[in-house]
């Protein structure tokens, strides 16, 4: 697969391995690239051929007209089943890789879970984020849960401190001292104040 059309017409060979003047194979690659896959920017085209929609939308990232191919494909893909959905956005946007339409293109899946964990892709990021946020949330509740059972006052300004923290090592350290400390500002002990 290439989006370079120079490039691509260089790949497709052909290659030839001889022994002296015997030719003894030679190779045609197939390429997928601007040459061999067709600029598709109709819904119906996507919705019959996904698969299609998808390379067409990665390997015409460069030329003139990817920003039509790239909402033509995300209006085509929002047509099937959410989990068929997410899979061809997250495929797109694994292919675009680093290039420029790839803004483009998160921006077109900000409301479309993954299926290439470890690429960074959208959907990735927001439910790692998500994730940190429900953890960082359920210690923080543990803490003022703790100090409740033990019948220490928190103040307005110590819940807040401990609700708006997102720190999962600092709440880890105030949770233990949540079971020692004997008042609620006790958790920030050793702690430098922000200036």
């Amino acid at each position: 697969m290439c989006r370079d059309p120079s490039t691509a017409a260089w790949a497709m060979g052909p290659f030839e391995c001889s022994v002296g003047p015997w030719t003894t194979q030679v190779t045609r690659p197939f390429v997928l690239g601007p040459q061999t896959v067709p600029e598709v920017t109709d819904e119906a085209v996507v919705a019959q051929q996904p698969a299609l929609a998808a390379l067409s939308a990665i390997v015409h990232s460069q030329s003139k007209r990817s920003a039509a191919i790239l909402e033509a494909v995300a209006r085509g893909l929002v047509s099937f089943e959410p989990d068929v959905t997410r899979y061809w956005f997250e495929v797109v946007e694994v292919g675009l890789e680093s290039t420029s339409a790839k803004a483009s293109w998160r921006k077109l899946m900000q409301n479309v879970v993954t299926h290439f964990p470890g690429h960074g892709t959208l959907f990735e990021e927001k439910y790692l984020e998500g994730r940190a946020e429900g953890k960082a949330e359920g210690k923080a509740e543990a803490i003022l849960h703790a100090l409740r059972v033990r019948g220490i006052a928190v103040s307005d300004e110590v819940r807040e401190r401990i609700t708006t923290c997102t720190d999962l090592d600092t709440l880890t350290t105030w949770f233990d001292r949540s079971l020692t400390v004997s008042r609620a500002e006790g958790l920030f002990a050793d702690e430098t104040p922000a200036p």
